[in-house]
């Protein structure tokens, strides 16, 4: 049975803690809203009672300026009851009940209590004012005057009926809220103190079926690090998936540091062998510079310090416009294999006969040896292709210099330009020293020259570097075939130019 994720017991986990905390955080909000809700209640019922006094100041005022007036006769005192009247119904009473309307039973004794008032007003405070005015002892009359006492008693009854009631709310939504409060108090602790138990319990396990197979792999890390490879984990056993995955990953990661270990140690193999073929090409490069440049100064020294004949300084100066060449085409070859590097050769597109550029050269390496002999066989028709004409005909003057100096007992060179399906395919072949088959995979190096030195044989290494990246960067391929002691051929092919396929 696969093992649980940790990812998805920490999820589990911690769903089971969020389901909890969440659990005790609604309580405790629950609990925080009746407490406002009670605050909002405790709050309107001051807004009622408050409501309430004034209207029963009101309703005093009309009744002690009623009474002073029906027995003095004085219009002063009349004042109090007018400012009553026109505050009452200004708004008042409209006020008073609508500040009573969130219980019905309050809002049912509210209209009953400005009903009341209303009726004591209109039936009887303003009818014995008109009274008193034109017949004052008939207001002043006892009937008259219980009548006026009886409702003003019962007004004054339903005004403490009314403010008892409101206490009564206000006081049974408190306790509500209290109670409230406490059990969510109750329910919070006990949910914290779960919620602290289950943390403690899932560290216990997390600390058993982690932590432990955790230390394993850190103990096997730390001998991975002192340089025992061949440590491995065993990839069964307890613990989240996570655990058995870093055991394989674990694995994984010691049989690629054994392999990447072999690995390097054939690569600093190769890496002194590079050393030692820098050190070889160090002194090739100061050997073949010093060459052409001790010519170019003794020769000129000759120049200089001598009187020579016509002859002589004809001859002297073209040993020293040969050697400057040579310099030059050696500075050449570092300035394009940089460029090429640097991605910073740039090559034209023209179109032109290969046949023609490969006549050309041979043309011109035809009298550079006695022993050898170039054989050239090209087709009757062109051999068009595009490209850097500049550039190929650079490729072919490697190639069949290369084929010279590595004939040194002289021979044929051929030299064949044809076509091949959408090709153009143009081969050296010379009856030279050959390659052996351990040095073929190191022909294209920079610097490689292969046993040359031992064979006195000048040159840098760059040469095939050069022509094989210029063959490349215009299209085409170049490669060879060659034994030890049997000559090479080395050909190059490029695509036909589009518009004569």
């Amino acid at each position: 049975m696969k093992a649980l994720s940790l990812g998805l017991r920490m999820i589990f986990a911690s769903a089971v803690l969020a389901v909890l905390v969440a659990g005790v955080f609604a309580v405790l909000i629950n609990a925080v809203s009746g407490l406002n809700d009670a605050t909002r209640r405790e709050a309107h019922a001051k807004d009622v009672t408050a409501a309430t006094l004034r209207l029963e100041t009101l309703v005093a005022d009309l009744d002690n300026g009623v009474r002073g007036f029906v027995f003095t006769g004085d219009e002063r005192f009349l004042d109090p009851w007018r400012e009553a009247r026109q505050d009452l119904y200004s708004g008042r009473l409209r006020e008073f009940e609508r500040l009573a309307s969130t219980d019905p039973q309050q809002r049912g004794r509210a209209r009953k209590l400005t009903q009341a008032i209303r009726q004591y007003e209109r039936d009887y405070a303003s009818n014995i004012v008109t009274i008193a005015r034109l017949n004052p002892p008939a207001a002043q009359d006892y009937i008259a005057r219980e009548e006026g006492r009886r409702r003003t008693t019962e007004i004054r009854e339903q005004f403490a009926s009314f403010l008892a009631a409101e206490n009564a709310l206000a006081a049974a939504s408190a306790r509500s809220a209290d109670h409230q409060a406490d059990r969510a108090v109750e329910l919070a602790i006990a949910g914290l103190i779960l919620s602290a138990a289950l943390i403690i319990l899932f560290g216990i396990y997390l600390a058993r079926s982690t932590a432990r197979p955790v230390r394993g792999v850190a103990a096997a890390a730390t001998r991975l690090a002192g340089g025992d490879l061949s440590t491995r984990l065993d990839e069964k056993g307890p613990g989240p998936g996570e655990v058995g995955e870093l055991k394989v990953a674990f694995n994984r990661m010691a049989e690629q540091l054994e392999r990447s270990r072999a690995e390097l140690e054939s690569q600093n193999e190769k890496l002194r062998e590079s050393e030692h073929l820098k050190s070889e090409l160090v002194s090739i490069v100061s050997h073949e510079l010093r060459t052409p440049l001790a010519s170019v100064l003794g020769f000129t020294s000759l120049l200089l310090t001598r009187e020579v004949s016509l002859d002589e300084q004809r001859r002297y100066l073209e040993i020293i416009d040969a050697q400057g060449r040579r310099l030059s085409s050696l500075l050449n070859d570092f300035l394009d294999i940089e460029r090429l590097e640097e991605g910073q050769l740039r090559l034209s597109r023209e179109l032109f006969d290969m046949g023609k550029l490969v006549g050309e050269q041979v043309q011109l390496f035809e009298g550079q040896s006695d022993k050898h002999k170039l054989d050239v066989v090209l087709p009757p028709k062109p051999l068009p292709v595009r490209g850097d004409p500049d550039r190929m005909a650079q490729v072919m003057a490697n190639l069949l210099s290369n084929a010279i100096k590595y004939s040194p007992e002289g021979g044929t060179v051929k030299v064949i330009g044809e076509r091949q399906d959408d090709h153009v395919r143009v081969s050296v072949r010379d009856e030279g020293l050959g390659i052996p088959d351990e040095l073929q995979d190191q022909v294209f190096a920079k610097f490689f020259r292969g046993h040359a030195p031992a064979s006195g044989i000048a040159g840098t290494g760059l040469g095939l570097t050069i022509a094989r990246s210029l063959v490349e960067a215009q299209g085409g391929t170049i490669d060879f075939q060659s034994a030890s002691g049997e000559g090479s051929v080395f050909w190059l092919e490029l695509p036909i130019a589009a518009n004569d396929r």
